[in-house]
This record gives C-alpha cells, sequence and structure tokens, in this order.
C-alpha cells in the first residue's frame, strides 16, 4: 500500500478528550475517527487492525470445533420479551419501532437468537454437542462512553456459543473455552488475568473475565499473590476476622452537628470510622426503596447488593426527597424508625456491636446501634466492597486491589435460555432434555486497544507482529538523488505483495523528518530504510520498531524477510 494513496491522516497534537494512551495514538496515526459519543468509524489501518485480531480469534474458535456463521444485529422485541430480558435490561438497550409499529431493538448480544435456533434445528442427542460463533456489530447505549475504543456504545463482538448435553458437556465446553481465551490473548500480546466475576444480565451459575491490569482500567481486581486467588471486586468474597463480642451498651441520642460524612462523625465524637454504620440508599427497577448498611470503614458492592436483592433493573442512588419520604434524614440516616423499606445489611455490621448510626434528625446521631435489637433487617448478606490488605478468603494473606480492563469473558448460562424457547434434544433414554449453553465474548476493537496499551512508546504504537495492520513500513528516502531508491522500493513492496504480506510504502514527496515520525507513530513491527546512502553500503537499513535495533542488509535477504523465510 502506498501512503500516498492511504486514507487517512496524522495529528501532531494529542485530541484534548483524550484520557488514555491507545485513544490518544489511535486518533493521532489515523486508526480511527469519532462520530459520536462512543461511536468510532474505523479508517484502513484501524479497520485492518480489527481484522488481523478477528483472525486471530477466529483461528482459535475453529481450532476448539467452533463453527463461524452470522446473525443479525436487529431483532424484534418478543425475541427479547421471551427471554424476559426486554423488561430486565434498562437503557442500555436501544428499542426503536419500524414503519409498521413493530417493537425492535438493537442486539447487545444474541443467547436468544441462538436458542431459537436450537429450537428449530436441534432434534437428537445426535447432534449435539455444538459450537457457533460469529463477528457481529452490537449496541449498547452505555451512559459513560470513555477511552476512544476502550468502552463505545457501537463494537464488533465475537460471541460464540456452546450447546451441550449436560452440566459435563457444558463444563468441557466451558474450559476449552478458557484455554483457547489464552491462547488468543497471548498471541495478541496481552497480558491477561482470569477472575470470577459476576453474571450479571446474561444470567447463569458461574462467569470469569479476562483482564488485562492497567491502571485507568474500570473494573477493580482483588488478588491475592500467596495462593493466586483472583476476582472481580463486583463478586469477590471478603475475608474478614470476626468482631470481639462486648456487652450491649443502652442506645444513646448524641449531638453532631456538621457531621454528615463518616470520617467526619468519626473525628467528632473521637472513635474509629469501623465502630460507626454508615447508610446509603437506593431505589430498585421494580421500585423498592433500599436502606443498605455496611460499617464505616468499608463501602456498599452494588453488584452484590443488587444480588441479594435479586433487584430486576438493577439499582439508583436515591434522591433527597426520596430519603426525606421514607422518615430518614441523608447525613444522619439509619434504619431505625424508617418507613417503608428494605434493609440490607452487611454481615460483619450485623455482628458488630454498639455502633454509631444516624438518629434520623438533622444534627444527631445514636450511640450503641445494635442488629437485631434496635433494628430488623429483612435480609443479611455480605455486602461490602473488599479493601487493600483484608485476608484472603482462600488462605488468609493480606490481598491487593488493581485496576483492569476487561478483554474477554465467558459464562455458564445453563438453561435459563433455552427453557424459554423450548430448546430441547431427544436423548438416548427417549425422553426430552434442555439443552445446555453457554455463551462467551471478546470485543474486537476493546482488544486492539489494549494491545496499543500494552505496546506503545513515547514516539508511537508499537504493533506485535501477529496483529500489525502492514508487516513492515518502508521509507524511500533521496529519490531524486539516487534513481535506484524507487526501483528497489517498487521491488520490495511488490515482492511483499506476491508474498500476501501487504507492506506500507512511504511514498510521499515529504521530508525524512516527516516520513520518520509517521513510521514511528504508525507503529509497523519494522521500518525499511532505502536511500542513498543503505544503497551505497549495501542494501536496505532495517530497524525493529519494538527496540530500534538497526542493521543493514543486502536486498536479497529483505526479500526474503519479506516473503517470510528470513530471520
Amino acid at each position: 500500500m502506498r501512503l500516498s494513496q492511504l486514507f487517512f491522516t496524522t495529528l501532531r497534537e494529542d485530541p484534548a478528550d483524550a484520557e488514555m494512551p491507545s485513544h490518544r495514538l489511535l486518533v493521532r496515526a489515523g486508526y480511527v475517527r469519532q462520530l459520536g459519543s462512543g461511536i468510532y468509524s474505523l479508517l484502513p489501518l484501524g479497520y485492518r487492525a480489527n481484522r488481523r485480531v478477528e483472525q486471530v480469534i477466529r483461528e482459535e474458535m475453529d481450532r476448539i470445533g467452533s463453527q463461524e456463521m452470522e446473525m443479525p444485529v436487529v431483532h424484534p422485541a418478543d425475541v427479547w420479551r421471551q427471554s424476559g430480558r426486554y423488561d430486565e435490561i434498562g437503557p442500555e438497550l436501544a428499542r426503536f419501532k419500524d414503519r409498521s409499529g413493530r417493537d425492535m431493538v438493537l442486539a447487545m448480544t444474541h443467547e436468544e437468537v441462538v436458542a431459537g435456533l436450537l429450537a428449530d434445528i436441534i432434534k437428537s442427542y445426535r447432534q449435539l454437542p455444538v459450537m457457533v460463533y460469529h463477528f457481529q456489530t452490537k449496541f449498547r447505549d452505555e451512559p459513560r462512553s470513555r477511552g476512544g475504543l476502550i468502552r463505545v456504545r457501537e463494537f464488533v463482538m465475537k460471541d460464540s456459543y456452546s450447546c451441550d448435553r449436560d452440566e459435563a458437556g457444558l463444563d468441557a465446553s466451558y474450559w476449552a473455552h478458557h484455554r483457547a481465551y489464552s491462547r488468543i490473548f497471548e498471541r495478541l500480546g496481552l497480558e491477561t488475568i482470569a477472575v470470577s466475576s459476576d453474571v450479571g444480565m446474561m444470567g447463569g451459575s458461574l462467569a470469569h473475565e479476562f483482564m488485562v491490569l492497567n491502571p485507568a482500567g474500570e473494573d477493580v481486581l482483588v488478588l491475592c499473590e500467596a495462593c493466586g486467588y483472583a476476582a472481580n471486586r463486583q463478586v469477590s468474597v471478603v475475608g474478614r476476622p470476626a468482631p470481639v463480642p462486648e456487652e450491649l451498651l443502652p442506645l444513646e441520642e448524641v449531638s453532631t452537628p456538621g457531621t454528615t460524612t463518616i470520617q467526619s462523625l468519626a473525628a467528632f465524637l473521637g472513635v474509629p470510622v469501623e465502630r460507626t454504620a454508615k447508610a446509603t440508599f437506593f431505589v430498585t427497577g421494580d421500585g423498592r426503596f433500599v436502606v443498605a448498611i455496611v460499617r464505616g470503614d468499608h463501602e456498599v458492592n452494588e453488584t452484590k447488593l443488587v444480588n441479594a436483592l435479586k433487584a430486576t433493573g438493577g439499582i439508583r442512588p436515591a434522591q433527597t426527597e426520596e430519603i426525606q419520604g421514607h422518615g430518614m434524614e441523608p447525613g444522619y440516616g439509619s434504619p431505625i424508625g424508617a418507613r417503608d423499606v428494605v434493609v440490607v445489611v452487611d454481615e460483619l455490621a450485623a455482628e458488630s456491636p454498639n455502633l454509631v448510626a444516624g438518629a434520623n434528625r438533622e444534627g444527631y446521631h445514636l450511640r450503641n446501634v445494635n442488629v437485631p435489637r434496635d433494628y430488623t433487617p429483612d435480609l443479611v448478606a455480605e455486602i461490602a466492597n473488599a479493601r487493600e490488605g483484608d485476608p484472603c478468603p482462600t488462605c488468609g494473606e493480606p490481598l491487593i486491589l488493581r485496576n483492569g480492563i476487561e478483554v474477554g469473558n465467558i459464562f455458564k448460562l445453563g438453561t435459563k435460555y433455552t427453557n424459554a424457547y423450548g430448546a430441547t434434544y431427544l436423548g438416548e433414554d427417549g425422553e426430552r432434555h434442555p439443552i445446555i449453553m453457554g455463551s462467551y465474548g471478546i470485543g474486537v476493537g476493546r482488544a486492539a486497544a489494549c494491545i496499543v496499551e500494552a505496546h506503545h512508546d513515547e514516539k508511537g504504537i508499537v504493533w506485535p507482529a501477529e496483529v500489525a495492520p502492514y508487516a513492515a513500513h518502508l521509507v524511500a528516502i533521496g529519490t531524486d538523488k539516487d534513481p535506484r531508491v524507487a526501483e528497489i522500493a517498487e521491488r520490495l513492496h511488490q515482492v511483499a505483495f506476491d508474498a500476501g504480506r501487504e507492506i506500507l510504502w512511504d511514498d510521499r514527496p515529504e521530508s525524512p523528518g516527516v516520513k520518520f515520525t509517521d513510521a514511528e507513530l504508525l507503529g509497523m513491527p519494522t521500518i525499511l530504510t532505502v536511500s542513498p546512502r543503505s544503497l551505497a553500503a549495501g542494501g536496505v537499513e532495517v530497524t525493529d520498531r519494538a527496540t530500534n535495533e538497526r542493521s543493514l542488509r543486502p536486498i536479497e535477504e529483505v526479500e526474503a524477510l519479506l516473503v517470510g523465510n528470513g530471520g
């Protein structure tokens, strides 16, 4: 590909809204352009990078026996109503009407479609197991798009689905995908950690996320370096020693003006924050008002709370007027005296004696609040976030917290969708049985962005050879001084093309400085420089983009390198 003909442009300055290196570099190097919030065009370089990522995924999916297909991105709403997710999922699911007034959705994922196909096609146990996958556009109306391709609203995902006779078959398919994902990310140049995760809107019994450690990642990972425990903080078990038993002291109201935070309350009363009870207020998607209580040294884990409540449609923070309408006062709130609320107390808070809690009166708190003496929870569950240094739930050693970006996920769905669609098979026993499903996803654009996050320097992108848009970047300098430069450049370009390993040839009438700056920014793994000086010295200068090591090689050796026969 001649750079003079490539549809792209580079930028010398960083985009003003770019917070992450991948966002900054992919825009600056002419790989992507933003159309709207969380919506990007892939320019030719970005499209080629994505296709290279897709090919790695495709090869590993084929390797485990999964069959590629394609399913629609636009679904009749009734397909999602049949599974129950049309009403369970909030505004992230894009809904619209077609010209005939029928309710439609833009697909977030394809479990429903696969379950419907299974009901139509699979009749006998002899047709199972089967695995299918596709690459398809998804749309999720994310409220907070960020990081360029890291969190977007429209994206291409590889989603695959396993369909088995029984739980043993699902287990085999699940771990086959787990191993395939490990190979995929290794080939993509990504170091990942597989962590236990929440099943979320997908449902099912087990899930893992493949995470790339990154300080800008939105997910918090709970890790133990001693035993290997790894979980997303959304579902991590918190290992905490039981509080020391105490005599239950009488309830006492105390004046605490201006203490609307746990820190200010603890300082005012001269008590440790762990001797306080923190109240947080939510409203569920199905209309329940929730008071969540954790000890003052912890934070509420909203995912655990949603799961404990089995809250359809999730939860949102309550507004001041809603809190007051249930008999409580923001900043001084507690369940004591509250009206028409669901009270959920964290296990540790429920076991901790004589805590300080709100009196539901501005400027006042209550000493020596105890559960269940002073109020009765509707539910006691583990709803607190793990903290740095908490004991590991497996071995007791201190936990560490790290931020990560999810690049892949796998789910054991079980019969959630096949039951909804009547997808069964006739077993060897002559009885009908539900098909057991698994679901597995990788966001292609996010994976490409994470590769850039992991492989860049101060000059630009440094693509691993497996996913680079082009095998090499050819820079021709001094064509006006030595006609052999253009001749050799043309020859190398053609050799690579004929071998199916295209290179990017900078044939523009630009200065050497501009050409080298762009070559380093675009990030192909090898830079080939043809100039009168290199030819006079006996060949072509070959630069390894990752190490910046340079060597002069004969033209024939460079040709062998381009066709894949050279070192």
